[in-house]
């Protein structure tokens, strides 16, 4: 009889538990949920082109705006904010003077001043936004990413992305215009 009467206790404990058990492992995922872009998207080389950049100052490089398809066709269809799923990617490089071509330019036109840039040696690292408004709720609704040589950027670096681009908060916190 004690058995019967214990058995009802047993999995009502058991059910509450098990219950508790996945409150809290969700609760803690939920809060340690990273805002930050740890693994480079597959395939971004391929994207297509967004727009190009020239960016002076401590930066100075030449970059590349590329998005995966959904940001291409948000893009082409003037729609902000960008759907989930977009990802926008920037490559860079330092910006070159080409003495090939400028040798050229001076053999036709006689001019002697550089005036053909190309994209040197990458840098900066390749960086990522990627439109998720529930797992990146708390910036924006993207996560941003930073990687140099296929490695993630250290944390602090990673931190000064969403108080950048919260500054364009009205245009989907995104900096680059599509060029059509």
């Amino acid at each position: 009889m004690k058995r019967i009467t214990l058995l009802p206790f047993a999995v009502a404990t058991l059910a509450g538990v098990v219950a508790f058990t996945a409150r809290a492992s969700r609760h803690i995922s939920e809060g340690t949920t990273p805002n930050f872009v740890t693994q480079i998207p597959p395939g971004y080389r391929d994207w297509r082109l967004i727009s190009v950049a020239r960016e002076e100052g401590a930066l100075d490089d030449i970059r590349a705006i590329l998005g995966n398809d959904k940001a291409i066709k948000a893009y082409r269809d003037g729609k902000l904010p960008l759907p989930e799923g977009a990802i926008v990617a920037r490559i860079a490089w330092n910006l070159d003077a080409s003495q090939e071509n400028n040798k050229v330019f001076e053999e036709i036109g006689g001019q002697k001043v550089p005036q053909s840039f190309v994209a040197g040696h990458p840098k900066n690292g390749v960086q990522f936004m990627i439109k998720d408004s529930k797992k990146y709720a708390s910036t924006g609704g993207w996560g941003y990413g930073h990687f140099n040589d296929g490695k993630p950027a250290d944390e602090a670096m990673l931190k000064t992305c969403y108080p950048c681009h919260r500054a364009i908060q009205a245009r989907d916190f995104v900096f680059t215009r599509y060029a059509p």
